[in-house]
């Protein structure tokens, strides 16, 4: 087997980190984290400027990026144009996501995303955003196209997720039964809560049924009252529930999120998520999303993208910046915001071998320099 050995770097393990020791790679995967005085002697070394070598970040929502919308036309050159988009900025891994669309959309999706997974060019998986959302939550999603889920919609659902092999949906609790998220969880499908008005009682049942996550938690559902928990309060508070959150300083207030890190119990825990756009990777200052413009406005932490009526509509974000966001005004330790966009997401996803570097991972790396920029990335070893 031929080694690479990488040096130079603080190396984080998607757990904690190792000083003064080496990051050993053979066959596109992870073989150990050793001392320095430990290498292989005919290794090739990768000798880093300091920083940190970590696993590459995963993104569980991305609606586009480098120019291209999935929802433009679902292909898999599309969704490798999208992760291409990201790469630069240390996403390894993510699922191309479609927003609330015709049926014919959705079914391409599936099919372009059986194909991109079976590349090494960093798709992981697929997200349907609807149409099983809510419409009175339909942030800049179309509510006319928002349906309930079908008997047949759960089959389409098992057979595509048994084709690609992660597949995420996201439903309001009103458009699904607690029998159809107990099927769907059952085939392999995870089912995450979003857009959704419903109760913290209907949101319980659909966990209790098997429902894996939220989707941006406090964004496009009910929130948090001291005798009306919402969609927010039944996330916080079960303990299995996993939920990405949008930190680019426009989506959700600081010490909202904050508190909501404070307040999360259980094994599930809060991830980062970009929801980015198609201009991320770009210059562009606007894009169309369903026949209406969508513009970038620049201002605070990072520029947002909102419609003629200022209804947000994605973000402008990437996992670096939002990895940022987490250290310096969340005022999270830079490892537990490296767990956010790797081993948590990682883990909801249930992608057993991305997320961290212990033997026999996929050696999907990336370097970041002390001020959390991505330097370089790593796709199963390789340069990307």
């Amino acid at each position: 087997m031929d080694y690479t050995v990488f040096t130079g770097a603080r190396i984080f393990d998607g757990d904690r980190f190792h000083d003064d020791s080496a990051l050993v790679i053979g066959n596109g995967r992870v073989q150990a984290i050793t001392a320095l005085n430990a290498v292989p002697a005919s290794a090739k070394t990768v000798k880093l400027e300091g920083g940190v070598l970590s696993p590459g970040f995963i993104d569980a929502q991305v609606n586009g990026g480098g120019g291209r919308m999935l929802n433009d036309g679902p292909s898999p050159d599309a969704m490798y144009t999208i992760a291409k988009g990201h790469r630069p900025f240390g996403t390894t891994g993510l699922l191309p996501t479609l927003i609330t669309d015709v049926a014919a959309a959705s079914a391409a999706a599936i099919e372009a995303a059986t194909e991109a997974v079976k590349s090494n060019r960093g798709v992981v998986g697929l997200h349907l955003e609807g149409p099983h959302l809510a419409p009175a939550r339909k942030g800049a999603h179309l509510a006319q196209l928002m349906r309930p889920v079908e008997d047949n919609d759960v089959k389409v659902f098992i057979r595509a997720r048994e084709a690609i092999g992660v597949l995420l949906v996201t439903m309001a609790a009103e458009q699904v039964t607690e029998r159809q998220v107990q099927a769907l969880s059952e085939g392999g499908v995870i089912v995450s809560l979003g857009h959704s008005d419903c109760t913290a009682e209907a949101a319980d049942a659909r966990f209790d049924a098997g429902a894996r996550g939220v989707t941006h938690l406090f964004n496009a559902m009910s929130q948090l009252g001291h005798r009306t928990p919402g969609l927010v309060g039944a996330a916080l508070d079960h303990p299995a529930v996993w939920c990405g959150i949008i930190a680019d300083g426009h989506h959700v207030d600081p010490r909202a999120l904050r508190m909501a890190l404070r307040a999360k119990r259980g094994e599930g825990r809060l991830f980062f998520v970009t929801d980015a756009m198609s201009l991320v990777g770009t210059d562009l200052q606007s894009f169309t999303l369903n026949g209406r413009t969508v513009y970038r406005r620049a201002g605070g932490y990072c520029s947002k993208l909102v419609l003629d009526d200022g209804t947000l509509a994605g973000s402008d974000v990437d996992m670096a910046a939002t990895i940022r966001y987490g250290v310096n005004i969340l005022e999270l330790p830079l490892a537990e915001a490296l767990r956010m966009a790797t081993a948590y997401p990682a883990r909801f996803l249930r992608l057993a071998d991305r997320g961290h570097l212990t033997p026999g991972a996929r050696a999907d790396l990336v370097h970041i320099n002390d001020a959390i920029e991505a330097r370089a990335t790593w796709l199963g070893g390789e340069p990307a």
